[in-house]
């Protein structure tokens, strides 16, 4: 009996793939049309992913079980302009449709953007859900954290998850105990420190309680000038967030795809601060030691932070192994009979 199987819609460089194979399913089919992350994922897995879904006939696709996409969230992020469907990536979604409607797949597994469930009032998410009520399946989705699920990285992401049979039970995915970041640091590198004037240490920090983020201080450094209001000097202009100072004892603030230099911040426990490695921030999202990088510096940052967290997707992997798969493997044929 062979293995479940699967495909990797907007594969990027292989998150969600990683997750899948780590709980025993194999990928018959991979696509994403950047070019770098075409180039990483062959690097990885030894086949280059197919270019731009439109141009792909769902006809051509391998039978597989499980449907995987982490469909493009810049569309609907509150880091982006938020156009959803009315930008042409929004729009993408109904690609998936096409291909679920061929191959009747027996789960379909959605990974997007914390933002999906709150754009548009909630229209969004409701039109999303609706479409795959209509072509036969039970939708579900919860907000999952990678904190959960063993890597020290505050960062909600909602799951979809859509079968023909039964609603799938996200209270049954394994958790983790949530770990710090100092655990996850590179004990030598050619680190970039601070010097002591460029930065302020806040009195009294407290970290925070639901996300374990210890703000301890900013970089003394005014980055957006324009239209700034009292006390936001030190906004970025790429992602709108802080240029914040983390206490490596506690988590980590969701890594971002805009920021390609990789400007993360932390305090160690010797009280210096130094830049996040772009090892560590690999490390942060699960990805394993071994992993091939073959791009430039800022297009590697631009990758981790549009990929997933290895070890949630590896968690509700496992969950969908055992709700819907663990009597058997089960194949589909051209017209959706299980096999």
């Amino acid at each position: 009996m062979g293995k479940v199987k699967f495909i990797d819609l907007f594969c990027g460089i292989g998150g969600i793939r990683l997750g899948m194979e780590k709980a025993g399913f194999e990928c018959v089919f991979s696509c994403d049309t950047n070019a770098e992350c075409q180039k990483t994922y062959a690097a990885n897995f030894g086949e280059a992913p197919q270019g731009d879904i439109r141009a792909i006939s769902e006809k051509d696709v391998p039978d597989y079980d499980v449907l995987c996409a982490g469909f493009p969230c810049q569309p609907f992020s509150i880091s982006g302009k938020q156009k959803g469907f009315a930008d042409d990536r929004g729009t993408l979604f109904f690609d998936i449709c096409r291909f679920i409607k061929e191959k009747q797949p027996k789960v379909v597994f959605l990974e997007n953007v914390k933002h999906l469930i709150h754009h548009d009032g909630g229209r969004t998410l409701e039109t999303i859900l609706s479409k795959l009520r209509a072509i036969g399946y039970i939708p579900e989705w919860r907000l999952l954290n990678a904190l959960d699920h063993g890597v020290p990285q505050n960062r909600e992401r909602i799951i979809i998850i859509a079968s023909k049979d039964k609603t799938f039970d996200f209270k049954a995915i394994k958790t983790l105990k949530r770990p710090v970041l100092v655990d996850f640091l590179d004990k030598q590198g050619d680190f970039e420190f601070l010097e002591t004037d460029a930065y302020t240490l806040i009195e009294n920090p407290k970290i925070q309680k639901q996300s374990g983020l210890y703000f301890v201080g900013y970089r003394n450094k005014s980055i957006r000038k324009a239209g700034v209001r009292p006390g936001t000097e030190h906004l970025s202009r790429v992602h709108k967030q802080p240029n914040r100072i983390y206490s490596v004892m506690g988590t980590h603030p969701t890594l971002p795809s805009q920021e390609t230099s990789g400007r993360y911040w932390i305090l160690l426990p010797d009280s210096r601060v130094r830049k996040l490695t772009l090892d560590e921030c690999f490390s942060i999202m699960g990805f394993p030691n071994d992993f091939v990088r073959p791009s430039a510096v800022g297009e590697q940052y631009k990758q981790i932070g549009n990929s997933v967290c290895v070890p949630m997707i590896a968690a509700v992997a496992d969950a969908l192994n055992e709700q819907y798969f663990s009597k058997g493997i089960f194949i589909n044929d051209a017209y959706g009979n299980i096999a």
